[in-house]
């Protein structure tokens, strides 16, 4: 079960981490990229608006790639399986590190864009079918610790990005076309190991009805003595379901069964988005200055951001099944509301007293791990506990394309919203941090050690009323 974990982890989620964060280190070089390819084809200087204008597009095209790998990945994980869906991912990677590695050398940066919207793709797929195949191999006492693998990956992606991403190693202007290639090896990685392991059993029973091939990938999964409860609990669930396809999208929205699943679905992947994560990060160069800390010592101390998320995640992989999904995702909205409230404070009289910056800079800190130990890794795994197998991936399809689009709308507004509020605008996530928190109070149950069809039943209340 662990391995794989790691063999769908390092093509899955990692990629989407991974990608987001190296882009980062070679901004300048590519600047002086499009200055010198512009240069020598129009012969004429590039305009600096229209500079601008390209450095967005190659930046935030991967939110698009990613969109339409969402809106691709529930209907892929159907046809092909999750495994299959998986592997096929790995020949997009593949092909969007080729087309960006030979951008340069060949002067057309339109290949990095078409490369960038690629490797989008292949993290919008991977983010919808690698929780799939997790929470569906898992066994309920241990759904939880193995679905933070998601998050787990997404974190190391961003930390070995910022790493690789240093100018000793392949973030100098030599590099740099290298760095942005360097995706293709965790393709490679995945297309030789998880041939080893099986499909998701749930999709062998349920979906392609195959009894025996279920009971092999059961028996790989958990033991020969121990796979026989799984075995009972998916036969349960597709007794239930009766035959019923995997249904659409757009069914979930007109299926009163699945309303507050959805709901939740909804204001959970939104509410993660929009928590204030990309203000710290937006805010974190400026208060590490404000600290004292130089310009070429700010990327080793990002590190230590990095480094936080991925602590966090181990953290709470270790704690959800101990403590549960509720408690570690409403305790973790809470904590941010009250870090949004200090970095409020901080950063208004940040220039007032010498002291001030360090406070701003340990609620920085504070807040990804709090972040970490509650939506960032909580989000993810609710989603895939919500719903039975026929609804799973549509709501994964739902929940990817909210998050592309809110990832995206926050890119482009948040810099008016900074402009406009400066600091005031952790207030408005403390409020967004608040109602979230409130929301799952009072609305979510818990799904520690409860299979699909136990935790359908909690919501079947909400849903149809106490007294249907």
């Amino acid at each position: 079960l662990f391995l794989a974990v790691c063999a769908v982890g390092i093509g899955g989620t990692f990629q989407y981490g991974y990608n987001v964060s190296i882009i980062n280190a070679p901004t300048q070089h590519i600047h002086k990229f499009l200055n010198e390819t512009w240069a020598s084809r129009y012969h004429k200087e590039l305009n600096p608006d229209l500079l601008t204008f390209l450095w967005s597009v190659i930046a935030s095209i991967f939110s698009l790639g990613g969109l339409c790998g969402a809106l691709m990945g529930g209907s892929m994980a159907i046809r092909l399986g999750r495994k299959g869906a998986l592997l096929m991912n790995n020949i997009i990677a593949i092909l969007a590190s080729i087309l960006m590695g030979l951008s340069y050398p060949t002067g057309l940066f339109e290949l990095l864009i078409a490369g960038r919207f690629l490797i989008g793709i292949n993290s919008g797929i991977g983010f919808c079918v690698q929780p799939l195949y997790i929470g569906e191999i898992a066994p309920k006492h241990l759904r939880g610790g193995l679905a933070m693998g998601t998050s787990i990956f997404l974190t190391g992606g961003i930390l070995t990005g910022q790493i690789i991403g240093l100018r000793e190693l392949l973030g100098g202007e030599k590099y740099w076309p290298l760095l942005l290639s360097s995706s293709c090896f965790p393709a490679f990685a995945q297309l030789l190991l998880l041939p080893w392991f099986p499909e998701s059993p749930r999709y062998l029973l349920i979906d392609r009805g195959d009894e025996l091939s279920c009971a092999k990938a059961l028996k790989r999964f958990h033991g020969s003595s121990e796979y026989r409860r799984e075995m009972e609990d998916i036969q349960r669930e597709s007794s239930a379901l009766d035959g019923e396809k995997a249904k659409k999208p757009w069914q979930l929205f007109t299926d009163r069964g699945v309303r507050w699943q959805l709901i939740t679905v909804i204001v959970m992947t939104v509410g993660q988005q929009l928590s204030g994560i990309n203000a710290i990060y937006f805010y974190a160069t400026y208060i590490f200055e404000a600290a004292g800390i130089s310009a070429e010592k700010i990327p080793y101390v990002t590190l230590g951001t990095g480094a936080c998320e991925c602590l966090t995640a181990l953290s709470c992989g270790l704690l959800i099944d101990y403590v549960g999904r509720r408690y570690l995702i409403i305790g973790g909205y809470l904590l941010m509301t009250l870090w949004c409230t200090v970095l409020t404070f901080s950063l208004t009289y940040q220039d007032v007293y010498s002291w001030v910056p360090y406070v701003s800079m340990m609620s920085i800190f504070a807040f990804i791990l709090s972040f970490g130990l509650g939506p960032g890794g909580i989000t993810n795994t609710l989603i895939a506990e919500l719903f039975v197998q026929s609804s799973r991936p549509a709501a994964y399809m739902i929940g990817g394309t909210l998050s592309w689009i809110s990832f995206f709308t926050i890119g482009m507004l948040f810099p008016f919203i900074v402009n406009g509020l400066k600091q005031y605008c952790f207030l408005v996530f403390l409020l967004e941090c608040s109602f979230v928190a409130a929301f799952i109070f009072l609305v979510i149950p818990e799904t520690k050690n409860k299979s699909f069809l136990e935790i359908k039943k909690e919501f079947h209340k909400l849903n149809f009323g106490r007294n249907n």
